[in-house]
């Protein structure tokens, strides 16, 4: 009799680490990432929202209704993030938005 309750403690002590290494490891996998959201106002009277999430490159914004994840590009200042007809630059003096031949200034809220 005692060895059984010696097997049932000993089985109850693996699944205890089991759980807890378990845990580590899927913690482990999901780091809370930091970001940074933004409301921009144009010129044009639309309004986005844009999104920057550490070790995400790209942009995301919330435009029209529709979630868009413009690339990074290069740029010889500041920022500058393109998708198809879409392009969105970040620089000291200000930020612009350009959809197809369309470009308008766009400004935090």
């Amino acid at each position: 009799m005692a060895e059984k309750s010696v097997r049932v403690d000993q089985m109850r002590r693996h699944m205890v680490i089991t759980f807890f290494a378990a845990t580590g490891i899927l913690a482990g996998q999901f780091p809370a990432d930091a970001q940074t959201f933004f409301t921009y106002r144009c010129r044009d009277g639309s309004e986005f929202i844009a999104a920057f999430y550490e070790g995400d490159s790209r942009a995301h914004l919330q435009l029209d209704g529709k979630a868009v994840a413009l690339s990074k590009r290069m740029s010889v200042s500041g920022s500058r993030y393109a998708k198809g007809d879409t392009t969105l630059r970040i620089t000291k003096t200000g930020t612009t938005l350009k959809r197809g031949k369309r470009l308008t200034e766009c400004s935090v809220r």
